[in-house]
């Protein structure tokens, strides 16, 4: 089977595409830049902008399935750039869809959509979506989320997936992150007691492999969306230093309260918008209310729907990230 992977060339979209090729299948790489790994690999790229209708079009030309991992990540940034992507890029790609005839998509949403800034312990797929948001990625997510939710019919069967806080060897979002604000000096966190839970980026992948299957085989995931995680809780500072160790960087995590965050994050967002800064701030709100709560969600739905089994351990996907350090 030809399947189109948006963002193909990004984290999870490059280990999706060779978990493809892997079992037999044909995958397609869209992006907008190089992906020169895959195009080692023998994986076709083609190149295009999810923002316009034309090109997701073109690269979904003779393809029987679409895995949008395509989209806008961060804690800030422009708004209206958020929904470009996130939003009109899902409908561009749903537009294909109707216009080409494909019948299966698979779209990589975010647990976030369902986070609305208290504590989420044991939360399954039946947690509302909150009235507000205070960044604009949880915002567009959720937006898109529904949008493919809806498409699901007769001629376009869909299902959505929230992997959480997706790591492992060639992570460009997380770890880095992590790294860049350890190398700054004590990490300061607000809810290091608090738990949460994560996904090893092989587990992340299957999962997307296995929801284009189940569309086949059980039409209970039609239009549905999953939460996707090791199904491993861990304290978040817990978590943060083992990472951090992983990829070999020392740090000393330290508690701050909540209150003291969430006021330290608005007091950026202020500064930020007023000297017109292009980069992230250190913190912002949402960032954390990330950080000051637990959220760690149920996979039973997605274990009995998708045949979802997180293959990887925490423990041994932090032996595996270890491994994977230039000097290791």
């Amino acid at each position: 089977m030809k399947v189109l992977v948006t963002g193909g060339g990004g984290f999870l979209g490059q280990v999706i595409c060779r978990m493809l090729r892997a079992q037999g299948d044909e995958p397609v790489a869209f992006q907008r830049g190089e992906a020169r790994a895959l195009v080692e690999n023998a994986i076709e790229v083609r190149r295009g902008d999810v923002c316009r209708p034309q090109d997701v079009q073109a690269a979904a030309e003779g393809c029987e399935a679409i895995i949008h991992t395509a989209g806008k990540a961060g804690a800030w940034g422009d708004a209206d750039l958020y929904r470009a992507i996130n939003v009109h890029g899902t409908q561009n790609v749903l537009d294909a869809c109707t216009v080409l005839g494909i019948r299966r998509l698979v779209f990589t949403s975010s647990p976030s959509v369902a986070h609305g800034g208290g504590d989420i312990e044991g939360g399954d797929e039946s947690l509302a979506y909150p009235e507000s948001y205070a960044a604009p990625y949880p915002q567009t997510k959720a937006a898109a989320e529904q949008l493919v939710m809806a498409a699901s019919g007769s001629a376009l069967k869909t299902v959505s997936l929230r992997p959480h806080l997706v790591w492992g060897p060639g992570d460009n979002q997380l770890l880095p992150r992590l790294v860049e604000r350890a190398h700054r000096g004590t990490l300061r966190l607000p809810g290091a007691h608090k738990l949460i839970d994560a996904t090893y980026i092989d587990n992340a992948a299957r999962a997307h492999l296995l929801a284009l299957a189940a569309l086949d085989s059980n039409t209970a995931c039609h239009g549905k969306t999953y939460f996707i995680s090791n199904g491993e809780p861990w304290p978040q500072a817990k978590i943060i230093a083992a990472l951090l160790d992983a990829v070999g960087v020392e740090t000393e995590i330290k508690p701050i309260a909540a209150s003291a965050a969430k006021f330290a994050g608005a007091l950026a967002e202020s500064w930020w918008r007023l000297s017109r800064r292009d980069d992230e701030p250190p913190v912002t709100r949402w960032s954390a209310e990330q950080l000051s709560t637990a959220h760690w969600y149920d996979i039973t739905a997605a274990r009995k729907d998708l045949g979802y089994e997180p293959e990887v351990s925490m423990v041994e996907g932090l032996r595996r990230l270890a491994a994977a350090r230039p000097e290791a």
